[in-house]
């Protein structure tokens, strides 16, 4: 992957964060990297700090490139296909990242093309901690086509292959949930507020508790539930506190919220 040519076709934020990891390992060359989309000026920022190329000419994009990654709107997958589909190289990568487009509708919108992937990452992608999902279809996990997009999305963050089947539960717990770990650090943040911390500081230290629980999971593998009961001291602070949680529906709010949007991600394919 380091040394393909890699075409973003739409430069929203979601595939500004992707650039933007991208470009922050140093052994990505980011003239490699052409970022496509209506207005160039909107691209002028990415041009500037990190040295991509940029191009108002989908079809220009396509036509340099080893890797096509469709980051527009899903309901502007069609149209886009009926404009690069005689564009891009029949030995091209095609990666969408388009909410609710199936690979079997991507396949018909890209007739000729045989390596056409999903892919749905989160904007933590761009500091390098981002969670990618990657549906292969029925390629090999070990094929050199495969290994380029894991490596692509893993310079961003993780990525795991994952069965289409399970994508809108992705989107639940994992691309929608940064969205529910912001506002809970702002909940916490507020009560802290309450009790006289001054905000940029209580900001900072339930952000990096945060951030040390979730390395505390992935490292040491325990259950969240056992790391939970290491804190809860008998008759103490944090029992407490996880007692009035359990009053007012923390938990059930979560799950509630994570089943929602993966409904709502059923509804659109």
């Amino acid at each position: 992957m380091l040394d393909k040519k890699i075409a973003f076709i739409g430069c929203g934020n979601m595939a500004s964060a992707i650039i933007k990891g991208l470009c922050k390992n140093p052994k990505v060359d980011p003239q490699n990297i052409i970022a496509s989309r209506r207005t160039v000026d909107q691209l002028e920022s990415l041009k500037n700090e990190y040295g991509i190329d940029i191009t108002t000419n989908n079809s220009f994009a396509c036509e340099v490139a080893d890797i096509v990654v469709l980051c527009v709107k899903p309901h502007m997958i069609e149209r886009i296909a009926q404009e690069l589909k005689d564009k891009i190289h029949p030995e091209s990568t095609i990666v969408s990242i388009a909410a609710g487009v199936s690979l079997l509708t991507l396949h018909e919108y890209f007739p000729n093309q045989h390596y056409i992937f999903r892919a749905m990452p989160n904007t933590p992608a761009q500091v390098q901690e981002g969670m990618t999902a990657l549906c292969i279809g029925n390629h090999n996990q070990e094929d050199s086509r495969v290994k380029d997009i894991l490596e692509l999305f893993s310079n961003c963050g993780k990525c795991e292959i994952l069965d289409e089947s399970l994508f809108s539960a992705f989107i639940g717990v994992s691309g929608s949930s940064p969205a529910y770990f912001y506002m809970m650090i702002e909940a916490i943040a507020d009560g802290a507020v309450l009790e006289g911390m001054p905000r940029d500081i209580a900001y900072k230290f339930a952000a990096q508790a945060m951030l040390g629980s979730a390395k505390m999971i992935l490292e040491t593998q325990e259950h969240p539930g056992r790391l939970k009961d290491n804190v809860c001291s008998p008759k103490g602070t944090t029992i407490e506190a996880v007692s009035v949680l359990e009053k007012n529906g923390f938990r059930n709010a979560i799950i509630q919220a994570v089943v929602a949007a993966a409904e709502k991600n059923k509804s659109m394919e």
